[in-house]
């Protein structure tokens, strides 16, 4: 290759030296691009007089790109090994997943700089370099001699040219060329760009084949019967017309969010699923192989319960005080309960925290008997250690009318279900109120002392599995929160809100309402009001510092309009750990 003439002269090397030592560069020493560069470089504090790098022992090999770029890395590697240059591949954070160079001494020296398989060269931890400049302006990038921003590096030449998925024009990786810096010229970038473009080709056509494998065994399911069929993967989404006309668009999305899930695992699985419209479908997941590697998997479903959608209304009268919401699930539970305490059965509520059960109970007792006395015991709020609670309930189970809830009864510790179970067989042989118990999911961790009085359980659906009741719910909880109507919630909002599995239920949803009303009292809650939590999805309650964490995340990157490298900046993170974070908690801001 021939030399590139004045890209490295004495003058570039003076003029590096001065910006190290915090002096003026003029205009025109320097090109703009790598003067940005050396600019974010010293933000991040990047040191200019070694190199220590960040490895990860056992990066991700198989992958489209990798499959794509193996064949088209060899080809090149044989065409060049008579000259001292290096092909290198890497992932989207400047990890190095291939290296390839037939001169050893370049090999040597790109060891000794640490540019191997394993390590990061984002510009975070090298600074100015032909992979981490042209990963952070999304863009290919030239880098020779003492444009480098690590010392160690002026002896060699780069060029690095990103690798974009060929439909969704996510960045996979990068292709870079590094030689000596005396070898650098202008056809290691048109080389650089030529191969990328190979690269991506062969993405096209390797998505291509996985694709036409996917919708082989597709219609081949569809043509075994005529039953609910998916087919799935990364970028598509295909379904039977059966199923578009059985399923709603709401227990469409509960599938295929399943399916995904259970695809993760690439193995042949048969699961049950709760569908938010109250029915329940049997899935058979299948995955699918072609030559080009993992196609996605076809996904065979059958109904096993239909949808339920039961009136809440008693004798066709008024909805339950109190209480909102029409998805079918909430509504089965609402009836069933309702229906228990019209037959005067004792019951035990179960579901996760927050999802509404006292206030159903409540509603019940509401509508059946709102003069009689309703008495709670909350065993996750008393000391039970004392005397107090015992002689609640006896003095309740006397009574003989109203409602008694003994709310959280989980929480009672092992040694005192005994006595509470001979509180209520004592009870139980003459007149007594409604005994209602609520608990977390499990019934076989109240142990059979206190279940035997319950031999009827109903479950509260989470507020995943209805999540369109947020139509509702939110200018409830608005009203009941607000005392007035003066704040309304922009359709946008609720949208957003719709997003989130809400492993908190209905108690985080009222919190979240809560937060937004401590700046906002009236005029319409539009999405940038809402806290950081609602811009994340996950399936667990986060720990204070966790939450804590995902907010300054989210703040982060609302501030920065999305640009991650500037968020880890002023977090003080690595734009590695950003990105996991992000994936961790799920989140998701619209920039």
């Amino acid at each position: 290759m021939a030399q590139l003439e004045g890209s490295d002269t004495s003058a570039l090397a003076t003029a590096r030296e001065r910006f190290l030592c915090a002096e003026d560069v003029p205009s025109g020493e320097v090109r703009d691009s790598i003067l940005k560069s050396w600019r974010r470089s010293r933000s991040l504090r990047v040191a200019a007089d070694h190199i220590e790098l960040p490895y990860i022992k056992d990066p991700e090999h198989d992958t489209p790109l990798t499959r794509s770029a193996g064949p088209i890395l060899r080809r090149l590697q044989d065409q060049l090994n008579d000259l001292p240059v290096s092909v290198i591949l890497t992932d989207p954070n400047g990890v190095v997943l291939d290296r390839r160079t037939d001169d050893a001494s370049l090999q040597r020296y790109l060891d000794r700089v640490q540019l191997a398989p394993g390590f990061s060269y984002a510009e975070e931890y090298v600074g100015t370099n032909g992979i981490g400049t042209a990963l952070e302006g999304l863009q290919p990038a030239a880098v020779f001699g003492h444009e480098h921003y690590a010392e160690s590096l002026d002896t060699l030449g780069c060029a690095g040219v990103p690798i974009r998925h060929p439909t969704s024009g996510q960045m996979l990786g990068l292709l870079d060329l590094t030689c000596w810096r005396k070898e650098a010229g202008p056809l290691l970038m048109t080389l650089a760009k030529a191969t990328a473009k190979d690269i991506e080709q062969e993405l096209t056509s390797q998505l291509g084949q996985r694709e036409l494998s996917l919708f082989t065994e597709y219609l081949r399911a569809c043509r075994r019967g005529h039953g609910l069929v998916f087919a799935l993967d990364n970028d598509l989404v295909v379904t039977n017309e059966h199923t578009r006309e059985v399923l709603s668009a709401q227990d469409q999305d509960a599938l295929l969010a399943k399916a995904a899930e259970a695809m993760s695992h690439r193995e042949h699985v048969t699961i049950d699923v709760d569908l938010p419209s109250g029915g329940k479908a049997r899935m058979s997941c299948t995955p699918v192989a072609s030559a080009a590697g993992p196609a996605g998997g076809v996904i065979r479903a059958k109904l096993i319960r239909k949808a339920e959608l039961p009136n809440v209304s008693i004798d066709h009268g008024p909805m339950l005080p109190g209480v909102v919401g029409s998805g079918g699930l909430w509504l089965h539970a609402c009836q069933e309960i309702s229906n228990h305490r019209s037959a005067g059965e004792w019951l035990l509520v179960e579901g996760e925290p927050g999802v509404g059960k006292h206030a159903v109970i409540k509603a019940v007792h509401a509508r059946h008997c709102p003069t009689e006395p309703y008495t709670v015991i909350d065993f996750a709020e008393h000391d039970n250690d004392d005397s107090e609670w015992p002689h609640r309930v006896r003095r309740s189970l006397m009574d003989g009318e109203g409602t008694l809830e003994l709310r959280r009864i989980d929480a009672l510790p092992t040694e005192y279900r005994p006595g509470l179970g001979r509180e209520l067989a004592a009870a139980s042989a003459g007149a007594t109120p409604w005994v209602v118990a609520t608990a977390r999911s499990g019934r076989e961790r109240l142990g059979q002392d206190l279940l035997r009085h319950f031999p009827s359980s109903v479950t509260v659906p989470p507020l995943r599995h209805h999540i369109d009741d947020l139509d509702e719910l939110v200018p409830f909880l608005l009203l009941q929160l607000s005392k007035d109507t003066r704040l309304m919630c922009a359709r946008s909002t609720i949208q957003l809100l719709m997003r989130s599995s809400w492993p908190g239920n209905i108690t985080q949803l009222r919190k979240v309402l809560h937060k937004v009303m401590l700046h906002r009292r009236s005029g319409t809650v539009q999405p940038d009001d809402l806290p950081p939590e609602c811009r994340s999805v996950t399936r667990r309650v986060l720990t204070p510092l966790e939450s804590m964490e995902r907010d300054a995340i989210v703040q982060g990157l609302l501030d920065a309009e999305g640009n991650k490298t500037t968020t880890a900046r002023a977090l003080g993170l690595s734009r590695a750990t950003i990105y996991r974070k992000i994936r961790e908690y799920g989140i998701d801001v619209p920039y």
